[in-house]
């Protein structure tokens, strides 16, 4: 099926994520480009990483 129960990586990639999403909405809210882009690649950075951990995972565990 899956992964039961979520590892300290996939904990940073959430956290990469919600910083992102906290920063874009800053950088809406206050009017500031640098900061908002920051976040929209935050953002898409966690979410990546944590496909790319998820297919590696996926790939290289045993078949019983």
């Amino acid at each position: 099926m899956g992964r039961s129960s979520m590892t300290k990586s996939d904990w940073a990639c959430l956290g990469i994520v919600a910083l992102g999403i906290l920063l874009f909405l800053y950088g809406a809210n206050y009017y500031d480009p640098t900061v908002g882009w920051l976040g929209v690649f935050l953002f898409v950075a966690g979410a990546v990483s944590f496909l790319a951990l998820y297919v590696y995972h996926e790939l290289t565990k045993t078949r019983n």
